[in-house]
């Protein structure tokens, strides 16, 4: 007899995400005193304190967080059995979790979902949006399939992902049409510095790839004048279209305001600034058909996609 039952893994799993007994027990649909009852039992069949209750505030101890890591992998290898089974009794039936980070996800990625859900409806697709860490670190966990991100993947993980390059994303200068350089179709690398620049924060990743490109082509990018600062990159083109000031977007990000003519590309010469976008999965994951199809599907959609 194993001293533990899946429910409790569960509710251990719940506990150190919700931190709360109360919230924990909501997400498991169970009443608290039976989630505080089962926790105990599962402390006490183990011989030891997985949780500390000091002061009103939850958190795991150093024997709960070892625990926990077994635990989740536990849980993800009977939701991987249960997947693999319902994927022979279904045949091309199936879920999938996709995730993304947010530009993808809030431009690219509809275009996907869109062109994938015509040819397989029967396949139910999760979209998880978050940061390129979170997204990561949720694929060895083991509660992301497949993702698609444009940021670099730390050499320490790349053991344990497939990594597979799918399409190469142009970062495009743009201004508004009303813009003193509107006339112009091409500029000069030295044409920058007369620009004024609304980028996203700092720690973006994105713009990190921004700066570290232009500083690979002679750019000074702290001489370009940055007179503002936003977190989304809507609120950057709608400052743009307003003649606020020029900004570096990625091109699927710019398609209704190209169509709208409220803003312009400006070619700069002797640079151009892309990104790789990658296909990203747990190499020990079991692949169900419907991460089959999907992965196929996306390697079939990249030249409509580049279109």
């Amino acid at each position: 007899m194993l001293p533990f039952t899946l429910q409790q893994l569960r509710i251990l799993k719940a506990i150190a995400t919700e931190k709360n007994f109360t919230r924990a027990a909501e997400v498991l649909y169970i009443s608290q005193p039976s989630l505080s009852k089962q926790i105990k039992a599962l402390e006490k069949n183990l011989g030891i304190l997985l949780i500390n209750r000091e002061s009103n505030k939850i958190s795991l101890t150093e024997n709960g967080k070892v625990f926990l890591q077994y635990s989740e992998r536990i849980l993800a290898l009977c939701e991987e059995s249960c997947r693999a089974l319902i994927d022979l009794k279904n045949g091309d039936r199936g879920n999938l979790t996709v995730g993304t980070n947010q530009t993808i996800g809030t431009y690219l990625m509809p275009q996907i979902l869109s062109l994938f859900a015509q040819n397989y409806p029967q396949i139910t697709l999760k979209i998880q949006i978050n940061s390129t860490p979170i997204i990561l670190n949720n694929i060895l966990k083991q509660e992301i399939d497949i993702a698609l991100i444009g940021d670099e993947i730390p050499k320490k993980l790349r053991k344990n992902l497939t990594i597979k390059s799918f399409v190469k994303e142009e970062i495009n200068l743009i201004i508004s049409q009303i813009h003193p350089f509107a006339k112009k179709e091409k500029i000069n690398k030295e044409d920058l510095y007369y620009l004024n620049f609304i980028t996203l924060n700092s720690n973006s990743n994105i713009q990190k790839f921004i700066d570290n490109t232009l500083i690979e082509n002679q750019i000074e990018t702290k001489q370009l004048k940055v007179i503002m600062q936003l977190n989304s990159v809507e609120g950057i083109k709608t400052a743009v279209s307003l003649g606020l000031g020029a900004a570096f977007i990625s091109s699927s990000a710019i398609e209704k305001e190209l169509k709208l003519k409220t803003i312009k590309i400006l070619t700069i010469k002797d640079i151009k600034i892309s990104r790789s976008l990658s296909v990203i999965s747990n190499s020990k994951y079991y692949k169900s058909k419907a991460f089959t199809f999907f992965s196929n599907e996306l390697y079939r959609l990249k030249n409509i996609l580049k279109n």
